[in-house]
């Protein structure tokens, strides 16, 4: 039953907004998924990166219990203040409201046996699962630690906690993995999504030619492409605002790179073109903590040097060069663009990356600069992985013969995950290439299609109410001329495409190749090949 340990009442959920969160109102869907929560159902939140979900289980916290201290363990928090923390969680009536663990912790003996403790004296109100995608072997972020969260469902009974699994990226498949596999009842589940393709974002593709390896630096043109396009977007800002004695606020983007190398390179070469109008600095795991920090606060709220206080003016772009290790729990709600500097590594970890633009919900873009030559650089690595995962499970690869056995199941499932997981990978970026490949179709449609957004519109699942329409009722194009297609129309597309060689890389190691090889090396584990049948 719903609720068995939530007392039903009438929550002012707007006033713990205002006094706790110093927020103005709710966003479309987030009054929804907190009064659930409150009223203990089980929760399931697909959202975009903007939505705020982090709200949705700070908040049930203030309103069960009237205050939100908050307490951390990680690898980085001292013995002492460890020690501190559990004291006042087995106290019988802590005084800390949310914890924040890895979900490494959570495999522990001592923490499994320390949450029932704290179970059993009914002070355990919910768990949160964020960036729950991880806990499936399908997902782009598959971490094995996340499988075993399914622990809380299993040993936490009468009353059973409920589970709040929420999420910026889940595929169908992906979807129904975490459901099941954290045991969420579906008879007190509610289901929430907003749409996986943000509607203020415009999407772009950029298509380049593909260049001889003595070419020289093919990446001249993609620089001159995108400064262009900054003085582009620096001369409509200038005729919109007109003559201001007030330095505007520099215009702040994201470039992910693939390399640090690549990092370094071009945002040297960004800073050193248009007299210094762009300021470009490179972010990359190889940084010191105290340099990654320092890039991170300056970038969100620029500031002038000491000795230029007087008289600085800001650049007009404000550009953080970056691998992926950016981004994760950065909030800057005026990133006005993202661009991938090459092919997204994952179809998953392209619409999160993009979704850093326009967090504030007024327009922003998403562009892709696209080639055949990454593209196959990129399938190459990817079908290697997946080879390389076959020899270790002890099969040759598609088409292969299984070369051993073993008895040992535990053995036996992480070799059937990390085949899963690699064939997942390729298989994503299988979905980057159809979408930057596709000329006839909106982008928007196409991102909402692969998270399965018209799915969970059939299963029930809650959604933010549709925009207006115009005055004639209909919408002028699927996403109001929000991507190139729907702006340029199929015929500009094709031929802005047409400079690269025949699309191939969509031909080899399909759905059906796949399935089929992983259906006789793991015999009982997939069904039937539906394309096959």
């Amino acid at each position: 039953m719903v609720g068995a340990n939530f007392k039903r009442r009438k929550v002012d959920l707007e006033f713990y907004l205002h006094r706790v969160f110093r927020k103005k109102s709710f966003r479309p869907l987030q009054r929804e998924v907190i009064t659930a929560a409150v009223d203990g159902y089980d929760v399931f939140l697909q959202a975009s990166t903007s939505f705020g979900k982090s709200l949705c289980f700070q908040l049930p916290a203030v309103v069960n219990h009237g205050g939100v201290p908050v307490a951390t363990i990680n690898s980085t928090t001292p013995t002492s203040e460890r020690r501190d923390i559990i004291d006042d969680l087995l106290s019988g009536h802590p005084r800390t409201r949310l914890l924040y663990v890895t979900p490494e912790l959570c495999q522990t003996e001592t923490f499994r046996r320390n949450i029932q403790t704290i179970h059993k004296q009914g002070e355990l109100t919910r768990i949160a699962i964020d960036e729950a995608h991880c806990i499936s072997v399908w997902g782009h972020d598959f971490r094995p630690a996340y499988k075993e969260l399914s622990w809380f469902k299993r040993f936490l009974k009468n009353p059973s906690v409920p589970i709040s699994a929420l999420t910026a990226t889940a595929t169908p498949r992906v979807r129904s993995d975490i459901i099941n596999l954290l045991g969420l009842d579906p008879t007190v589940l509610k289901i929430f999504n907003t749409p996986s393709a943000r509607p203020n974002i415009h999407y772009e593709i950029r298509y380049l030619e593909d260049f001889a390896e003595d070419a020289g630096e093919p990446e001249v043109f993609q620089i001159i492409d995108l400064v262009t396009w900054f003085k582009s977007i620096h001369a409509r800002r200038q005729v919109r605002l007109g003559a201001t004695s007030t330095p505007l606020p520099p215009i702040s983007g994201i470039i992910y790179v693939s390399l640090r190398s690549i990092s370094e390179r071009l945002a040297h070469e960004l800073s050193s073109l248009w007299d210094g109008n762009i300021r470009a600095v490179a972010y990359h795991a190889g940084l010191s903590s105290q340099d990654r920090t320092r890039i991170q606060m300056e970038w969100t709220s620029p500031q002038p040097p000491v000795s230029e206080a007087d008289n600085w003016t800001p650049p007009a772009f404000d550009v953080i060069v970056a691998t992926n290790a950016f981004g994760m729990g950065i909030d800057n709600p005026h990133v006005r663009f993202v661009v991938h500097w090459s092919p997204p590594r994952s179809f998953e970890g392209f619409v999160q990356e993009s979704g850093r633009a326009g967090r504030d919900n007024r327009a922003a873009a998403s562009i892709v600069y696209y080639n055949t030559q990454e593209r196959d650089r990129i399938l190459h690595r990817l079908r290697r992985d997946v080879e390389n995962a076959h020899t270790r499970a002890g099969g040759s690869g598609p088409g292969g013969t299984r070369t051993s056995n073993s008895s040992d199941n535990n053995s036996s499932s992480s070799r059937l995950s990390d085949i899963q997981n690699q064939t997942a990978r390729l298989q994503s970026f299988q979905k980057v290439i159809q979408y930057c490949e596709t000329t006839n179709r909106c982008r928007h449609e196409m991102i909402k299609e692969f998270f399965g957004d018209f799915e969970l519109e059939r299963m029930g699942s809650q959604v933010p109410a549709a925009p207006e329409t115009n005055a004639s009722g209909a919408s002028p194009s699927p996403c109001d001329f929000a991507c190139d297609f729907c702006k340029d129309g199929p015929d500009n597309l094709a031929k802005r495409k047409a400079k690269m060689p025949p699309e191939s890389a969509l031909q080899d190691f399909s759905d059906c190749n796949i399935s089929y090889y992983l259906r006789e090396m793991f015999p009982g584990s997939f069904g039937s090949c539906k394309s096959c049948e």
